[in-house]
């Protein structure tokens, strides 16, 4: 097979230069106000209200916000580092070839949750509709409301945070407008939201209920802790800035103060909501509490966060990992419709009931992947990355035939850990996958299959921005832009 024709080089995965990272930290913090606005998050507030006062919910969900946060700032230079995406680095600790296997698993999970909030949003748009038109059908709103949607994916990443700057400011009106409606209709019950009256559980169940509101925050996020640098590498940085918390400016306003606060926000939502009425589920709720004009306005925030969501935290993911395993004859927009088909053919409208285990134990898959990630990264190459060689058949991450067998063992170890003990997957995952993957690869692995930017940790030859590098890939030969002096 011809350089040319490696299916390692799809156009769409190649590394990003920096005159093509246009996310603001503005841009990237209102993606993160819509990405939280999803079911899930209101399940979290609701579940969590049937155990613990409010305001234990929103402390355990801002520890878990702030420390997912942190994960997915530190797997984020890697797409700010060197402008590579997640199926690409992938191929790093997991081969060339095996890292199809964690990468699809990622993208069926990023795809059926698509599924899910997009019926969240047609459930909303269904609502508008029968209010103004005496329209009822579900599922024709889903089928038009999941091809928007796909379509404004396949126009580019700069489409998406357009959009994101566009819905967000709506985003956060009509949520206190919403928080508003939902508090008025718990006090005409008679309920004090804010209340600390003696929790339903105590003692060491009510700990237990704490820590399953920092989990399920974390294992929410779990997903994009994973593979974040899909969309970081989009990112605007500065070149010759080694200073990591510089560089990463954009990435840790959005994940360290934007997630966190919007995220327990709209878990408060969620819980009022279930104080309210019994019920998570804002759509339901709002029908009870607003009508007409308002209920229409209220209802309207709900489809734009499902949109906003969807396009940067699923189909975009999903999307890039979707055209690595098609190779280069199957562009982004390809992958786009794929993750869009696989969205709907899941029939999420029957998931709602198991969403919360769900997070749980994919949180815990997943969070052996992220602490791999960051052992290989930071730990292992010190950020120092051959990014050509990610990009040839036969360099060093063929490894054994294409796979990795220290990645594949330590996920599995991660993966199985996390699964015996639920409540803590995220953590218990996060650290059998690290620590397993360290000493695999440093002891056995990497001795085996050398890694030249381990072997010669050359500033000059193995980092990426922070030395002024855009890292290019040439259809014929490795062929790497020489540092260039720029301010900053």
């Amino acid at each position: 097979m011809s350089k040319k024709q490696s299916y390692l080089k799809s156009p769409d995965l190649l590394p990003i230069s920096q005159k093509d990272r246009k996310i603001t930290p503005l841009g990237y913090s209102f993606m993160w106000v819509g990405m939280v606005v999803v079911l899930a998050t209101f399940a979290i507030g609701g579940g969590g209200v049937i155990n613990l006062p409010l305001p234990l919910v929103v402390l355990g969900t801002l520890i878990g916000s702030l420390a997912i946060g942190l994960f997915i700032s530190l797997t984020a230079d890697i797409g700010i580092e060197h402008g590579i995406s997640f199926p690409v680095y992938m191929r790093a600790p997991f081969g060339t070839l095996g890292t199809h296997i964690p990468s699809v698993a990622r993208g069926v999970t990023a795809s059926m949750w698509f599924g899910i909030n997009t019926y969240f949003g047609a459930t909303a748009i269904n609502g508008i509709l029968n209010i103004l038109y005496d329209f009822d059908n579900w599922f024709v709103c889903f089928l038009i409301f999941a091809l928007l949607q796909i379509i404004n994916t396949a126009l580019g990443i700069k489409a998406v945070e357009r959009f994101a700057d566009l819905a967000a400011p709506v985003i956060i009106i009509i949520s206190c407008w919403m928080y508003s409606s939902l508090s008025d209709a718990a006090a005409a019950e008679g309920r004090d939201v804010w209340s600390w009256v003696e929790s339903p559980v105590t003692g060491g169940a009510a700990f237990t209920a704490f820590l399953v509101v920092i989990f399920s925050n974390m294992g929410f996020w779990a997903t994009l802790s994973a593979d974040i640098f899909s969309i970081s590498r989009f990112m605007h940085a500065p070149r010759n800035q080694k200073n990591w918390f510089k560089r990463n400016r954009s990435s840790l306003i959005g994940n360290l103060i934007a997630l966190p606060l919007t995220q327990a926000f709209m878990v408060v939502i969620g819980g009022v909501s279930y104080i309210a009425v019994l019920n998570y589920d804002p759509i339901v709720a709002l029908q009870e509490a607003a009508s007409g004009f308002a209920l229409g306005i209220l209802l309207l925030m709900i489809v734009l966060a499902q949109w906003s969501t969807n396009i940067a935290a699923n189909i975009v993911p999903a999307a890039t990992i979707f055209s690595n395993v098609g190779g280069p004859k199957f562009p982004f927009w390809a992958g786009v419709i794929t993750s869009g088909f696989v969205g709907i053919v899941v029939q999420p409208w029957n998931l709602f009931d198991i969403i919360i285990p769900v997070l749980l134990f994919v949180g815990g898959i997943l969070s052996a992947i992220v602490g791999i990630l960051i052992a290989d990264y930071y730990l292992l190459r010190k950020r120092r990355v051959n990014v050509p060689d990610l990009y040839e058949d036969d360099g060093q991450f063929r490894y054994s035939n294409g796979i990795n067998y220290a990645g594949f063992i330590s996920w599995i170890l991660g993966g199985v850990a996390s699964y015996f003990v639920p409540s803590y997957g995220f953590l218990v995952g996060f650290l059998v996958g690290a620590f397993c993957y360290y000493v695999l690869a440093k002891y056995w692995w990497f001795p085996k299959y050398k890694q030249a930017e381990i072997e010669d940790p050359d500033d000059k030859k193995y980092l990426g921005i922070s030395v002024g590098r855009d890292w290019v890939i040439s259809d014929y030969e490795q062929e790497q832009e020489q540092p260039k002096k720029i301010s900053v």
